[in-house]
């Protein structure tokens, strides 16, 4: 399965849980449209991306984010597929970032500093006030056209990541016992520590 046909199925099976923005850019890039861009990172940005990514999906005995391509994931999606909103408000989240010197940081420091992000995030998402309808919905895109700010950096961080991640050859191995034909479809109990199946 390629990445592209990985992205249409996640988008139905996440469909409730991923923001409107999101939902439309995977579409836009399942279509072959691309969004108007003038969207590009700076080096020093790229490595705050890719640190934030590994501090989502660190290594461990799998590999993380970095390893799975998922910061030239993050920003070829918001490049190809994201409006001018999220650009903006993704780029406000990094310079956030910046002004308390995020890389120079102890990773503990690091830590404190994205959850200080996320709560901020929280109050957002409230004002925010993303309605989640049905892929297509007239209603839906209107609401995204209505919208005055883009979604915050820190969902937007967080979905891409995990998407990026998740669609990745490297992370579907990472995380999923792969089974091309599987047998009959019954229960299974699962051993401790053993991984999901992917059919």
């Amino acid at each position: 399965m390629n990445r592209r046909k990985a992205l249409a199925n996640i988008s139905l099976l996440l469909g409730g849980a991923l923001s409107s923005p999101t939902l439309l850019a995977m579409n836009r890039w399942e279509l072959g449209q691309q969004a108007p861009s003038g969207f590009a990172l700076t080096s020093e940005q790229r490595s705050l991306v890719a640190e934030v990514a590994e501090l989502i999906i660190p290594k461990t005995d799998t590999p993380g984010a970095i390893e799975a391509g998922v910061p030239a994931f993050i920003e070829m999606m918001l490049q190809d597929c994201y409006p001018q909103a999220e650009h903006l408000s993704f780029l406000a989240g990094i310079e956030q970032l910046q002004r308390v010197n995020f890389l120079s940081l102890g990773n503990a420091q690091k830590v404190e500093a994205l959850q200080r992000v996320e709560a901020d995030t929280k109050e957002l998402m409230k004002t925010y006030q993303v309605q989640q309808t049905k892929m297509g919905d007239n209603e839906d895109k209107e609401t995204m056209k209505a919208q005055a700010k883009g979604l915050p950096f820190w969902r937007l961080m967080k979905e891409l990541t995990l998407i990026g991640y998740y669609t990745s050859e490297v992370g579907t191995k990472a995380s999923f016992e792969y089974v091309p034909i599987p047998g009959k479809y019954e229960l299974q109990k699962m051993k401790p520590g053993q991984k999901n199946y992917a059919y």
